[in-house]
């Protein structure tokens, strides 16, 4: 990432161009899905920096939210970035502030490394989660909300204690898809596992958020906090 503003002095990963290419993977899901993972997307200590930063200076809130019905709190503490003039964000009864870019300067240091890594991409907004342990979770959903268009990009960047990542076919699917990753069903390639790693980049691609949907399940061996940046892009 460049450091070229002197906020925090971190840097990209030497030689970032050939630890990407030699890292990168693209999983087909078929049907017009991809998964890109990277997991030495910014360097170890580097991100370490960046962890201490967003924890300790993002406004995390813990929001109420509405689920089949039903009033509860949010299993993870959230906040949103997004840039100005963008419809605003809802999900769950909840409606999100949106804070500006420029009222935390290092997520633009992230984001310019983000959109190095995938050119042609062009995000406007940022949707922060901290899990505090193994039993923040975020369930089985698709970020397919109208507000992202039909074939929405989202990069995710990890920070912190590693998660398991599950992906798995809407029911209404039967498309076959090849193995890919760790696949967590027995026998099945309509389940896919990944763990996310400090300082990785995992971007969803193409019909995923129709076709497929993602959670971070609970686990109790995850006990630190881990963050995570979803980069999204809005159409205005």
């Amino acid at each position: 990432m460049s450091s070229t503003s002197g906020r925090l002095g971190f840097t990209e990963v030497p030689n970032q161009t050939a630890v990407e290419n030699s890292k990168r993977r693209t999983f087909d899901l078929g049907n017009g899905s991809e998964v890109v993972y990277m997991p030495r997307f910014l360097a170890f200590e580097e991100s370490w920096t960046l962890f201490d930063y967003l924890d300790k200076q993002i406004p995390w809130t813990r929001p109420s939210i509405r689920v089949f019905g039903r009033s509860c709190i949010q299993p993870r503490d959230t906040c949103y970035v997004a840039s100005e003039g963008l419809p605003e964000l809802r999900y769950s009864g909840y409606q999100p502030h949106a804070y500006s870019w420029d009222d935390y300067p290092p997520l633009k240091d992230i984001l310019a490394a983000v959109h190095k890594a995938l050119p042609g991409s062009h995000f406007n907004s940022l949707l922060l989660n901290r899990y505090k342990n193994g039993s923040d979770y975020v369930a089985w959903h698709a970020d397919d909300e109208k507000l992202y268009g039909l074939e929405p990009e989202i990069a995710s960047v990890s920070f912190g204690c590693e998660r398991e990542f599950l992906l798995r076919k809407k029911p209404s699917k039967t498309i076959s898809v090849q193995s890919i990753g760790n696949r967590v069903s027995k026998g099945s390639s309509d389940q896919h596992s990944f763990i996310l790693k400090h300082g990785s980049l995992l971007v969803m691609r193409g019909y995923t958020q129709r076709d497929w949907l993602h959670s971070v399940p609970k686990r109790v061996k995850a006990d630190s906090v881990r963050i995570n940046l979803t980069f999204r892009h809005v159409p205005i």
